[in-house]
């Protein structure tokens, strides 16, 4: 067996900067590493912004019994993920029709998305704002679609999308969060949680006292994972895994769309991965998981989700599928079912799972990390072809 590593995140972070440079993590480390602290800026951030983002919900519909919006929550990519992370807890908190819609798809489908009979809060997701789909959905859907209200979270204060909603202050609205969390590195790491912590915060602007305590209650949780799962994806990266597999239930699918998206982009590619709620695995993609995969459970604390993981992790281990078996499990670790690795979260019992992707999202993140170390590559860019970049360019906008 590989031996574990004292934390060997820290060992990174605690690299010389000349180290630090020629292994390619100046930047990718530190963000992973930064996450909880940063979540408390940016409920701060959002707390200084509350009786703006408060009459811009109103003015919106939200909250109105009769008529409300339909959300449609935007990005691409890992911003996309962002979207099928908050969906449920939108849901939940507005008590309004929420969809999660990739722009990429928006894009093509616009007109026949936004009915024009019918009243939108279109919330985007961007790192830089500068994504060409995001900007050309924004500014076609500014255009054509009077009854549709905008709301832009990005990390980027000079970010096209941000330009775009200072254009039209009446039915738009731009959210820039702390330069701190616009990462550096390739991969969205400390951006893609703390949109999420954004999109919280604004499922419960009515109650925000409330997600303060949530709040506290992750940052304590995150500094653990921090201190403990990184000796855990360093075992990992060592078997030089060809596939992974993540699964999730609600909220929780995002997690493991954008786990998988982290596992894929740090490698390079050399690394195969995929997502697959927890119902949907079964349906075919489960013949994928072979003695070469890399088998992750996102595990709820929901009663009846949990018991629909719980059986689908006794037949992956009755079948004897996947080399490495992880479980992530919200209820410390109670169930370990098989696996070879349960991480539990230190949390109470009663924690919601759709508040829980800040949080679940950094074992997917620093899984990546040391794979892609491992592999060989630079994490701050692990693709020397350059066949993917930090923002997507060079996609021709049709009208």
């Amino acid at each position: 067996m590989a031996k574990i590593l004292a934390n060997p995140l820290q060992q990174l972070l605690e690299l010389s900067a000349q180290e630090k440079e020629s292994k390619g993590i100046m930047h990718t480390a530190a963000e992973i590493f930064q996450q909880p602290e940063t979540w408390i800026s940016t409920f701060e951030r959002c707390e200084k912004h509350k009786p703006k983002l408060t009459e811009f919900l109103k003015q919106t519909g939200v909250g109105k019994q009769e008529r409300p919006p339909t959300v449609l929550l935007v990005g691409a990519g890992s911003s996309d993920y962002i979207g099928r992370s908050l969906a449920p807890l939108l849901r939940r908190r507005w008590r309004v029709q929420v969809q999660a819609v990739p722009s990429t798809d928006l894009l093509l489908e616009l007109n026949d998305t936004l009915l024009p009979q019918r009243d939108y809060l279109i919330i985007s997701f961007s790192r830089s704002g500068d994504s060409p789909e995001g900007v050309a959905v924004l500014r076609q859907a500014l255009e054509r679609f009077r009854r549709a209200w905008h709301l832009v979270i990005t990390c980027n204060s000079q970010a096209a999308m941000a330009q775009a909603c200072a254009e039209h202050p009446q039915s738009a609205l731009a959210l820039v969060l702390d330069d701190a969390v616009n990462d550096r590195g390739l991969a969205m790491t400390s951006s893609f949680s703390n949109m999420v912590v954004a999109g919280q915060y604004l499922a419960h602007i009515g109650d925000t006292a409330s997600y303060e305590r949530t709040l506290q209650l992750m940052v304590s949780a995150g500094k653990t994972l921090l201190s403990e799962f990184p000796e855990i994806a360093s075992v990992i990266a060592e078997k030089q895994l060809a596939r992974a597999c993540f699964i999730g239930s609600g909220a929780l699918a995002g997690v493991a769309y954008e786990s998988a998206l982290k596992l894929l982009e740090l490698t390079g590619g050399k690394i195969y991965s995929m997502a697959q709620p927890t119902l949907g695995l079964r349906h075919g993609p489960m013949t994928a998981i072979d003695h070469d995969t890399l088998f992750v459970q996102y595990l709820s604390s929901d009663s009846q989700h949990r018991n629909y993981e719980l059986d689908l992790l006794d037949e992956v281990q009755r079948k004897k599928l996947g080399a490495v078996r992880l479980v992530i499990d919200g209820n410390r670790g109670k169930h370990g079912h098989g696996a070879d690795h349960v991480t539990g979260l230190i949390l109470p019992e009663t924690f919601p799972d759709d508040c829980r992707p800040p949080l679940d999202v950094i074992t997917g993140q620093l899984l990546g990390l040391f794979a892609s170390l491992r592999a060989g590559l630079r994490p701050d860019n692990p693709s020397p072809s350059g066949t993917i970049s930090r923002v997507v360019a060079g996609i021709k906008i049709y009208s």
